[in-house]
């Protein structure tokens, strides 16, 4: 286990008149920081910003994305000619607040320093790395426009196809060809197991517990990795595959002439179609007779005329005053007869190329109903009844560079000395961790506060594909 030393670390802390080791919040911070690292697999690729300024919720900070520079040629005698060498400000609200909260008993106050980390801190940090993972992982939906292979098509004997298209893709896009890593779902790494190229030894060097757990090795340009948080759509949403095309459509086009089917579909409805493997979305054609749509992304393959045309079911949202932009909590939807699942991709409303969002928790409710949390806030506004578009089923492997996303983390007030609150703020590596503790007469212990104050952000599409199988 990593520990952080305390030149390492910048910290303000109070502590209890007893000064029991086991109760400062300095060490608890410290050691919290150090597993959240060494635990996180994902927020560990990407682009990490941090400030030591004091921020507080929904705050916008700036992260930088680099400039582009290029070569000019110029003769012998020519002036050279100058470039901006000054990074873009890219705005990010820090909206990512995440706690976890638990209550050390009077009865356990004995316990060591050694012993409340087993106990209490490393399943804490745990929840806390599975939850930043699973924000930056459903930074996915904004690479679909960058998307290769077949949806549920995945076999050994097509398996490198798919790494090597995916490849292509960020090759096109001028993407940076160092630093560039592939998270894979389970189900694609047991696939690409069977092959011996993925089976060989690797040395994975001095990284933390989950990077070296989850690392596969160096394959075809890419680090390579497993991520139990990958978006994995295992079971079918309800669909309907009665439409078929009404003409052939070369790999590329993005539009498909349609014979009517059974149900009529809105824009922004999901679809797949025989002989183009990636998943679409409807930008125009939707809400009329269905002759004709435009969609995004472009065919990945040729389509025959009569092929099946399988469009998602869309269901609705579930809230007479709606949601506001900015709203990060559950949104209740209904309408649906096979539950959302968690890393599947949702799009709200009929409104053409509306955000799409990475369902990241869903919970259950009489009706049913469900209750979507998102990767992110919603960026616009959804209301009552606004349909609920579910990506199809499959699995979304996702191949960035490291400045494609960047993570900004913060640290935040502290609470006042002479209100009983124990506090230390600890930073270090781009990340940034606060520890409250006060202690709680009426449930007789000490509580105990682990919160990170954070934002995400995509910084550049070109820097990143995806591999659907």
């Amino acid at each position: 286990m990593k520990t952080l030393n305390y030149l390492q670390a910048v910290a303000v802390c109070t502590v209890y008149s007893n000064d029991n080791s086991a109760y400062v919040p300095q060490m608890w911070a410290q050691e919290s920081l150090a597993i959240l690292e060494e635990n996180m697999v994902a927020a560990n690729l990407v682009h990490r910003d941090f400030s030591p300024l004091i921020a507080s919720y929904g705050d916008t900070v700036n992260t930088r994305r680099p400039s582009k520079f290029t070569a000019i040629r110029k003769t012998g005698t020519e002036n050279v000619t100058d470039q901006d060498a000054v990074a873009t400000n890219v705005p990010v609200v820090l909206d990512q607040l995440f706690h976890v909260t638990f209550v050390i008993y009077d009865a356990e106050a004995s316990k060591s320093f050694k012993d409340l980390v087993t106990e209490y801190m490393r399943p804490a940090m745990l929840a806390h790395a599975q939850a930043i993972d699973k924000v930056v992982l459903g930074q996915v939906s904004n690479f679909m426009g960058n998307s290769y292979g077949t949806l549920n098509g995945l076999t050994v004997n097509n398996a490198i196809d798919g790494i090597l298209g995916t490849r292509e893709i960020m090759n096109r896009n001028l993407a940076y060809v160092d630093g560039r890593n592939l998270i894979l779902t389970p189900s694609t790494e047991t696939t690409l197991l069977n092959l011996p190229i993925f089976t060989q030894a690797n040395q994975v060097g001095d990284q933390g517990q989950a990077l070296a757990n989850a690392y596969i090795g160096r394959k075809y340009g890419f680090g390579t990795y497993m991520s139990q948080h990958m978006s994995s759509v295992a079971v079918t949403p309800t669909v309907d595959a009665t439409y078929r095309t009404n003409a052939a459509a070369a790999a590329g086009a993005t539009t498909l002439a349609l014979k009517t089917g059974t149900t009529l579909f809105d824009n922004n409805t999901w679809f797949t179609v025989a002989g183009s493997g990636v998943p679409h979305r409807v930008v125009t054609g939707g809400q009329s007779t269905a002759t004709s749509i435009t969609f995004t992304p472009a065919l990945s393959g040729a389509v025959l005329d009569s092929a099946v045309v399988t469009f998602t079911v869309p269901g609705a949202v579930e809230l007479t005053a709606g949601y506001a932009a900015g709203y990060n909590k559950e949104i209740i939807v209904d309408g649906l007869t096979v539950a959302p699942k968690i890393g599947q991709l949702v799009s709200f409303s009929n409104t053409a190329n509306s955000p799409v969002y990475t369902i990241i928790n869903v919970s259950t409710y009489a009706g049913p109903s469900y209750g979507l949390t998102l990767d992110r806030s919603l960026s616009v506004a959804v209301a009552d009844e606004d349909e609920v578009n579910l990506s199809p089923m499959g699995e979304y492997n996702f191949a960035f560079h490291k400045n494609a996303i960047a993570l900004v983390t913060r640290p935040m007030e502290l609470p006042r000395q002479g209100i009983g609150a124990a506090s230390a703020n600890v930073n270090y590596n781009g990340l940034s961790v606060r520890v409250v503790m006060t202690y709680d007469g009426k449930a007789q212990g000490t509580r105990v506060t682990l919160d990170i104050l954070a934002g995400i952000k995509t910084l550049d599409t070109n820097l990143g594909a995806v591999f659907v199988a």
